[in-house]
């Protein structure tokens, strides 16, 4: 089957007699594989016949003459494979284990015998990928070996026991077993050698000490103190070409944030003329930002961009371009990323090279992704959360809840879901609503209106207009009930996008504009007086739109509330939140008389509310969160005094005294009632620790039983601020509450710090990350680090900014 001339057999045994060992193994597996396949094909062409089975044609095949020539030639090549063998293992740097296994190896190969085992090159080919790999390693570590005695360096590659970094031992063994699992390590200069291990784990990662004899040797790692550069003072910006350009083109989901941009130019140059003038012209620290919009990446799918002119959502993106602008117009040094390989490039990442962690210091102070994002650094180009993760802020719609967050914690007690167990500060999630205390409100913009426009809508607004939120036909099934009892007071208004025809799921009597641009849009709302959703979809943008220019948006109350446990829709998502209304902020923070939450499924109280809105004036009300202003304000805030990187130590341990952390003889209770206020804060005569917020904002109190500390807070018209939990945590807390405890246990558990009124059991919390306002439990009341806020912006308090 297989022939070839002379001077081509001696082409191939110079090639396998100069070819490096590994090189002579691979060969023999595809020669191994090549053969067996043309043997078989070359069988079944020469000998198949009508009415033979395919095993009738396996039978021949085995028998054939072919096969007993090709299994020659096999033989002959193993004879080559050998001789290569017998050399490598008289190496003068090769141990008695290492050719002891060379040994065992060559006497393998020596027991296959050619006659009629074509089913043991099967099994033979199985096994030779993993005898390769085994004689590679073990000639690397034997040549690296004999370079270290030359060199005199082998006692240098002892493996530390270092109990700064416990882990090394065990990260070293794992990369003898394992260091040609991935191109990676190679690319970095492992080769099998404890001393590649130690560098490769100590300069590259994280996990060992740095080598000192590499100090002066090797380029400077993460490791190493680089000279950091001059701090850049940030001045704002109200010119948005560069950020435009920046942004890019060619899909359609870029052309809406770039309009959107634009269209609210002017609003941000105006609130950054504000801010400046708020902040006195004090200093701000210019950042590196990356901007990495994983969900828009064609790595993720890009689900979003083809359904922007079909009805599809818009909520991310209209976030994701006031983000883009606040970024911009606060002075920072800002680079965006629309895809895997724009990261690699702006991380310095060299691409093909599978999960190689990141190399050196960060570029960037911070990141700015999603969860595609944080799960495309992951796989495409490692990079290592437990070394970089303090910069990074996911932008997270619903909000991940600490349970969810811990991975092992999640995983052990059933919170682990598709999304969270990043083990992240719960901070570093930002939101598009404050409805989550634990983590950080981001949020977005709403046009706001000046005098003359409110003017001109007083003047055009039509009493008997609606307008329902819902741009997708699937949304208005079922709801004929109650849209014939909104239809017998007004006229009512869609912009349900279709292509051909009407779509039959929207009533005849709705006039119906199709997908309409936003400015359009904008002009529909500044002349309906009533804004109506469906319950779906939950907290986007709209509402808050109809409700700055000028309508009352009614929502649907949900009854039992929706959450992971009762629907779809929130199933999976890393929180156990209970969503009351299709838009809990709007019904929670707005209210009456721009807000309405009725049970739709009443018809009694459904009519009730339209002839309440009917007879009710309102004016366009906006909230001054969701200002241009009110962004700038928050997001600089966020990044001038967030910091995530700097360890946050426990205030006090069950095991220090007060006395003892605090030093200069202070002996006062840490913890004094409020005046007017059953909470309680922090002492004046007590030295106060660096702290954002500032612990003067801290109110102390205890919830129900059953009742978490979101709630509690809330109770007390104040916002639980999970960043005070560790001045809490403590033994001083609890004296302060005049909590009777007889046991007091430190454990893992996102319910702690709490206590039992019954069983007069008291619980600490032992892991940081665990920390959670939204947590509770029937069994325990909790301790509550609550704050005041500014009036139109929850997120910070009094003197936070």
């Amino acid at each position: 089957m297989i022939t070839g001339s002379t001077d081509g057999k001696i082409m191939v045994r110079r090639c396998l007699v100069t070819f490096k060992p590994f090189r002579i193994f691979v060969v023999g597996i595809g020669f191994f594989s090549l053969c067996f396949l043309m043997t078989s094909l070359g069988g079944q062409f020469s000998a198949k016949r009508l009415g033979d089975s395919p095993f009738t044609i396996r039978t021949e095949v085995l028998g054939g003459m072919e096969s007993r020539g090709v299994l020659r030639k096999i033989s002959d090549m193993l004879e080559v494979i050998l001789k290569r063998m017998d050399s490598l293992s008289k190496l003068d740097n090769t141990s008695t284990t290492e050719a002891r296994r060379l040994d065992e190896l060559s006497s393998a190969i020596n027991r296959f015998q050619p006659a009629g085992l074509v089913e043991r090159i099967q099994a033979i080919a199985q096994n030779v990928s993993n005898m390769a790999i085994r004689v590679e390693q073990i000639l690397q570590t034997s040549m690296m070996q004999g370079r270290a005695v030359r060199d005199g360096t082998s006692s240098q590659c002892d493996v530390p026991r270092d109990p700064r970094f416990p882990e090394c031992p065990g990260k070293v063994d794992w990369m003898r077993a394992r260091w040609t699992s991935d191109p990676c390590y190679a690319f970095y200069g492992v080769d099998g050698s404890d001393c590649s291990f130690l560098i490769y784990l100590s300069e590259v990662e994280w996990f060992c000490p740095p080598l000192a004899w590499r100090n002066h040797s090797s380029p400077p790692t993460q490791h190493a103190e680089l000279p950091k550069a001059p701090k850049r003072q940030a001045a704002f910006r109200t010119n948005l070409s560069v950020l435009l350009d920046q942004v890019g083109s060619g899909k359609e989901s870029l052309s809406f944030m770039k309009r959107r941009i634009r269209r609210l130019a002017q609003q941000w140059a105006t609130a950054a003329n504000r801010l400046d003038a708020k902040l006195e012209q004090r200093w701000r620290d210019q950042k590196k930002i990356l901007v990495h919009v994983g969900f828009l990446t064609e790595e993720s799918g890009d689900v979003f961009s083809p359904k922007v002119l079909k009805g599809g959502p818009l909520g991310e993106m209209v976030q994701w371009a006031d983000i883009l602008t606040a970024l911009h117009v606060l002075g920072h040094n800002l680079k965006i990323s629309m895809s895997v390989k724009e990261l690699q490039g702006f991380l310095g990442v060299p691409p093909g090279r599978g999960s190689c962690p990141l190399t050196g210091p960060l570029p960037f102070d911070l990141i700015y992704t999603d969860y595609h994002g944080l799960q495309q650094m992951k796989q495409h180009m490692g990079l290592s959360l437990k070394k970089h993760k303090c910069h990074i802020r996911v932008i997270d719609t619903f909000g991940t809840e600490p349970a969810y967050n811990h991975e092992e914690y999640a995983t052990l007690h059933g919170y682990r879901t598709n999304w969270g167990y990043w083990n992240l500060n719960a901070r570093q999630y930002m939101t598009m609503f404050p409805h989550t205390p634990d983590n950080s409100f981001m949020g977005f913009v709403s046009e706001e209106l000046n005098g003359t426009e409110k003017r001109s809508i007083r003047q055009s607004k039509v009493s008997n207009m609606a307008v329902v939120y819902g741009k997708e036909a699937s949304m208005w099934k079922g709801k004929e009930g109650f849209l014939q009892i909104l239809h017998r007071y007004m006229e009512v208004h869609g912009t349900v996008y279709y292509e051909t025809q009407r779509p039959p799921e929207v009533p005849a009597f709705v006039k119906n504009h199709g997908l309409l641009p936003q400015h359009e849009l904008q002009q529909l709302l500044r002349k309906a007086k009533l804004f109506i959703g469906f319950g779906f979809p939950y907290e986007g943008p709209a509402p808050l739109e109809a409700i700055a220019n000028g309508c009352i948006f009614l929502q649907p109350r949900f009854r039992p509330p929706h959450s992971s446990l009762n629907h779809e829709f929130f199933r999976g998502k890393p929180t156990s939140r209970e969503v009351s209304s299709q838009h809990p902020y709007a019904e929670q923070h707005i209210g009456r008389p721009h807000v309405m939450t009725v049970d739709y499924n009443n018809s009694v109280e459904f009519e009730a509310a339209i002839r309440d809105i009917m007879s009710t004036q309102v004016e366009p009300f906006l909230p001054y969160e969701y200002t241009c202003e009110g962004m700038l304000e928050r997001v600089h805030a966020y990044i001038q005094h967030q910091d995530f990187c700097s360890p946050e130590p426990p205030f006090m341990p069950a095991n220090v005294s007060r006395q003892g952390l605090l030093g200069g003889g202070f002996t006062g209770p840490l913890f004094v009632a409020r005046p007017n206020s059953t909470a309680l804060g922090w002492a004046s005569n007590a030295t106060a620790p660096p702290a954002w917020p500032p612990l003067a904002s801290l109110r102390l109190l205890v919830s129900q039983d059953g009742q978490s500390c979101v709630e509690a807070c809330q109770a007390a018209a104040l916002v639980c601020e999970p960043a005070h939990f560790r001045f809490i945590n403590n033994k001083e807390a609890l004296r302060g509450l005049k909590v009777q405890c007889e046991v007091i246990d430190s454990e893992v558990n996102h319910i702690l710090p709490a206590f039992s009124v019954v069983r007069r059991e008291c619980g600490l919390q032992r892991e940081p990350l665990l920390f959670s306002c939204a947590g509770h439990s029937p069994k325990y009341r909790r301790l509550c680090p609550c704050r005041d806020f500014q009036r139109g912006q929850v997120a910070l308090c009094r003197d936070c900014l």
